[in-house]
């Protein structure tokens, strides 16, 4: 009869320490890639929501004006037919009566995923009015022509978020 020797030896500090090393080495080359990622992530959710926004906008706009060529609402002297705030686009708008019911252009105000807003707050955004100036920080108040990132930081391709 043969015998079979079997080895209860276990794991050498060697072997743990090298295991260790290459799980270092691994983790420190996938965490900056995982980093990038979430950062790429946001920045895609920054331009979709301030396209989401301005969309928002510019129909709005658009059913403004057609709602004065239809001679549904009287033109005023110095009202640019942009909305007076982001929530009049969640409200909604009846035109002077252009609409059987209220015109709503958005769901909810998207938020800002670089300044995210506490909860049960509207989120904030860089608001510019029609005769603001292009690159003005100050919101002139009459009415939402535009809105930016109130985010300081830098994109991945070196742009300012709220020049976006």
């Amino acid at each position: 009869m043969k015998m079979i020797r079997v080895n209860n030896r276990g794991i050498t500090i060697v072997e743990l320490v090298v295991t260790m090393a290459i799980l270092t080495i691994l983790a420190s080359l996938i965490l900056p890639s995982a980093q990038m990622t979430a950062r790429r992530v946001k920045e895609i959710e920054l331009r979709r929501n301030l396209r989401i926004i301005r969309t928002a906008i510019d129909d709005f706009k658009k059913y403004y004006d057609k709602a004065i060529f239809d001679k549904k609402i009287m033109d005023v002297v110095n009202k640019s037919g942009y909305p007076e705030s982001l929530q009049l686009l969640v409200d909604g708008y009846d035109f002077g009566g252009a609409l059987k019911e209220k015109k709503k252009f958005l769901r909810r105000i998207p938020t800002d995923p670089f300044t995210p807003s506490k909860p049960g707050e509207e989120p904030e955004w860089g608001l510019r009015a029609y005769a603001d100036e292009p690159d003005t920080t100050t919101w002139g108040g009459e009415d939402v022509y535009d809105v930016y990132s109130l985010s300081e930081g830098t994109a991945i391709d070196g742009t300012k978020y709220k020049e976006w």
